[in-house]
């Protein structure tokens, strides 16, 4: 007994969390070109939405309106892609007949998958038996899409990809790299992981010293040769900073300028992820079409800022931009840095976050002895005084990171004067 599911309208374009966190799981889809047929916008909208989604960035889609009628009548004059999404809401004898007519205009190594509007086992059976790879059922959401791409494109036995996480400060000097470098020294310390750092500013990068390292070679090398990168090779440049730390370090020099095309780093970042379970990106703060790309792949982005009003109208800026490049994941995490320096006039933590609506992963105080000691010395903060609160709450932050907890909400306040100083200083 076949029985006709109900048709809903198309997605709002807002996800769950649990549809975050499943696409948080996924791993990126490989270069494949996907052409999908749709006979309703229901369909259609979240299978465009989902050729938006950073994980499916290296594949191709294309959207066109129609069913299996639209695909065979296509299909005799074009060449068929990796993958066939269709759309059918013919009853399943129908369908059936429909297929075995596109079946003879297919490449046999394109992949098919019908979404129908039959809730049937029989027909299942029957589509998974004449080599359909998925039967999936109307309504759909951009999750669903997504998630049966990887399934059929990412092979299941492939090692596992490592975690990146990159840094960025809301202005020059507010600590990002400080701050980057600790979390980075407490996950491979505390966990007894595997962590990499990559200091991706080459011409003033601070990793180097932070962690008293002088490598012949680094990130530079890499970044200028992608045609040599692979996992020896990216061995070869990592500087070993502690036993589980290693440090892809930046030249720090001004020989050459460093402009560089949107996915320069991509193939270093790809390939330091297949070697590390984590990688740490030390961004530098520009805005350019690298630092953008870069920031729109990263699985979770880390906003480090001063609570002053210069860092709170930039951090409004790149939280806003982020939530839009990057829909389906959750929005940047928040550390406010250097607060409480004497006599200086600050923004409390509380209103701070408001008008960004996210609750501060972290609020470190200014403790210029702790942190211009462990400078100057080359050494990490736990390694100059590990009973430190700062130590404590660097610790909390690898937590968070790695997924062992979760951010300890705080009390919100008021905005009072601070979006009337922002909507005044717009005009």
């Amino acid at each position: 007994m076949s029985n006709l599911a109900y048709d809903t309208p198309a997605e709002t374009g807002e996800l769950s969390q649990q549809d975050i966190a499943a696409m948080q799981a996924l791993r990126p889809v490989p270069r494949i070109s996907i052409q999908a047929f749709c006979e309703t916008e229901g369909v259609a909208n979240p299978v465009a939405r989902a050729g938006e989604d950073r994980r499916m960035a290296k594949a191709h889609l294309k959207v066109h309106m129609g069913g299996v009628p639209t695909a065979i009548e296509f299909y005799q004059s074009a060449p068929t892609p990796n993958l066939i999404l269709l759309e059918s809401r013919s009853e399943p004898q129908q369908l059936l007949e429909q297929l075995g007519q596109l079946a003879e205009y297919c490449d046999p190594s394109s992949k098919v998958v019908v979404i129908g509007h039959y809730n049937d086992v029989g027909l299942y059976r029957e589509l998974i038996r004449s080599g359909i790879s998925e039967y999936v059922i109307a309504p759909v959401s951009m999750t669903d899409i997504v998630s049966v791409v990887s399934s059929i494109f990412v092979d299941p036995e492939s090692e596992p990809i490592g975690r990146s996480i990159a840094f960025i400060g809301a202005k020059g000097g507010v600590g990002s790299s400080t701050i980057a470098h600790n979390v980075a020294w407490a996950m491979s310390s505390l966990f007894k992981s595997e962590v990499v750092i990559a200091d991706l500013d080459l011409a003033f990068g601070t990793a180097n010293i932070n962690f008293d390292q002088d490598p012949a070679q680094g990130i530079a090398e890499a970044v200028f040769s992608p045609e040599r990168v692979d996992e020896v090779y990216l061995d070869r440049l990592l500087a070993q900073c502690a036993e589980h730390l290693s440090l892809l370090a930046a030249p720090s020099t001004l020989e050459r300028v460093y402009d560089f095309d949107p996915e320069a780093f991509s193939q270093i970042i790809e390939t330091a992820q297949r070697s590390a379970p984590l990688l740490v990106l030390d961004i530098p703060h520009v805005w350019s079409g690298w630092t953008k790309s870069t920031l729109i792949k990263a699985d979770e982005i880390v906003i480090t800022a001063t609570p002053e009003l210069a860092n709170l109208r930039n951090t409004k800026n790149m939280v806003d931009m982020l939530k839009r490049l990057r829909p389906n994941d959750p929005p940047p995490k928040l550390i406010i840095n250097q607060a409480g320096v004497p006599k200086r006039p600050e923004i409390a933590a509380s209103d701070f976050a408001e008008p960004l609506g996210i609750t501060p992963m972290a609020v470190i105080n200014f403790e210029p002895l702790l942190f211009g000691n462990a400078a100057n010395n080359g050494r990490m903060l736990s390694e100059m005084d590990a009973k430190s609160p700062v130590v404590a709450t660097i610790n909390e932050v690898a937590h968070v990171l790695t997924g062992r907890s979760e951010i300890k909400a705080r009390k919100k306040a008021g905005l009072g004067s601070i979006l009337g100083k922002l909507s005044r200083n717009k005009k």
